[in-house]
């Protein structure tokens, strides 16, 4: 089930629950971005009539560094700061429920910020905005120019679905399921499964048996000893998953106590004086012997 296209946002969490990343389209980031536009004009007349109020007769070659340096503020260096404070979202991407992430679905930097923000000079200021809009057409993701090189792209926030619930542990399979050996599950075979069970209610029921057979017989390949005999392989599938989320979890756990543990005997040894380090780890001194 990789994603390709539109879905080719899809990402799989360790649990195996996938996250539909849904590109937006050009004609939502071109209602964005005009909204941004007028935000960011109405700022820049602001900020210009401000510097010619306080800094005033200035010399040609004064006034040209001004003028650089006010596009550069109101074009690079806002955009950038209200993406990386805001994580990914300008005004006009608050208003279209758009936001911008990196490729792997993490929220963006000041680096790929910036290089989105100075990119869109020359692909969207200077070119009118039609070198943006053919990469756009050309991406399966909908990526401009400068998304290419930040490594980001667009995402529809509001239409993100949430995830499915966990996967609760039939009753009668939870003895079995403790003391079963789990191989190492491959993620697209348990991806497969949990939106297999997120479905259930969707397919037709010769499908429905026939997939849930299949990925029940994929399944018992990495456990041992096999379930209890007449297990429906819904139930099977659904005691296997539980249990290697609760496995999942407890080692993840396990590795987090553990890096406490090493920190806190760190910094345990880091406010140890030489002193008390000797007093501490040193046998206690013996007075010499006299004849």
């Amino acid at each position: 089930m990789a994603g390709d296209g539109l879905t080719g946002a899809r990402l799989v969490t360790a649990e195996a629950v996938v996250l539909d990343l849904r590109p937006a389209s050009f004609a939502t980031r071109g209602l964005a971005w005009a909204l941004d536009v007028l935000v960011l004009a109405t700022s820049g007349l602001a900020l210009g009539w401000l510097a010619v109020a306080i800094i005033p007769g200035v010399d040609q070659a004064a006034g040209s560094a001004l003028v650089v340096a006010w596009l550069v503020t109101v074009f690079v260096v806002v955009p950038a700061a209200t993406e990386t404070l805001s994580r990914g979202r300008s005004v006009g991407k608050l208003a279209a429920g758009l936001r911008v992430v990196r490729d792997d679905g993490g929220p963006i930097r000041f680096r790929q910020a910036f290089v989105r923000a100075l990119v869109s000079l020359p692909e969207i200021y200077l070119c009118g905005g039609s070198a943006a809009l053919i990469c756009s057409l050309a991406n399966p993701r909908g990526k401009r120019i400068g998304d290419l090189l930040a490594g980001t792209f667009v995402v529809r926030e509001r239409s993100a679905a949430p995830p499915p619930p966990p996967v609760p542990m039939p009753p009668e399979l939870a003895a079995w399921a403790r003391g079963a050996d789990l191989g190492r599950i491959p993620d697209q075979l348990a991806l497969s499964a949990r939106l297999l069970l997120a479905r259930v209610g969707q397919l037709h029921a010769d499908s429905r048996s026939r997939l849930a057979l299949d990925l029940a017989e994929q399944l018992s390949r990495h456990v041992a000893p096999p379930p209890p005999h007449a297990v429906p392989p819904e139930r099977f599938i659904a005691a296997v998953l539980a249990e290697r989320r609760e496995r999942d979890f407890a080692r993840l756990t396990a590795q987090s106590q553990r890096g406490a543990d090493r920190a806190q005997r760190r910094s345990t040894a880091g406010v140890l004086s030489p002193t008390s380090a000797r007093l501490v780890g040193d046998p206690p001194a013996t007075a010499p012997h006299t004849p």
